[in-house]
């Protein structure tokens, strides 16, 4: 999965603004205690950190 796939799906998941917040925030066992921002930084895939974002968020099958 591409960068621009993964902000797009973030984007559709929870708005342009929010998203940001989310990526920056919102910390995540799913990723060993880091946010998306961290996780993407320290080098796990897009597609990676994407599963983790699914497996914590109520996202619809069609962003899945």
């Amino acid at each position: 999965m591409r960068l621009t796939l993964f902000w797009d799906r973030m984007n559709q998941q929870f708005g342009e603004h929010y998203a940001e917040s989310v990526a920056k925030d919102y910390v995540m066992a799913e990723l060993g205690g880091r946010t998306i921002d961290q996780a993407l930084a320290d080098g796990e895939s897009a597609k990676q950190v994407w599963q983790a974002v699914v497996a914590t968020f109520d996202v619809p099958a069609t962003l899945q």
